[in-house]
């Protein structure tokens, strides 16, 4: 997802550790993580849903030769 180099992960926890003192940052960590798996969760149920598929160009052959035939008829 992110291409984050190992100097890059220690500045931002440092930071963190700075802004959120080492006593909240366990309890910042728990709640981002909680919330990042109820989105991705919300996701893949809105996915569902929907039933998303995707637009490759051998869909677009398959849709536009099956609306020729039902336009001939």
């Amino acid at each position: 997802m992110f291409n984050f180099s190992m100097p890059e992960l220690v500045l931002i926890l440092v930071i963190a550790l700075v802004v959120f003192g080492p006593g909240k940052l366990p309890e910042v960590g728990k709640a981002v993580g909680k919330g990042l798996n109820e989105f991705r969760r919300a996701m893949s149920d809105k996915e569902e849903q929907v039933n998303i598929t995707p637009k490759t160009p051998e869909s677009r052959n398959i849709q536009n030769t099956t609306e020729v035939k039902k336009s001939q008829e």
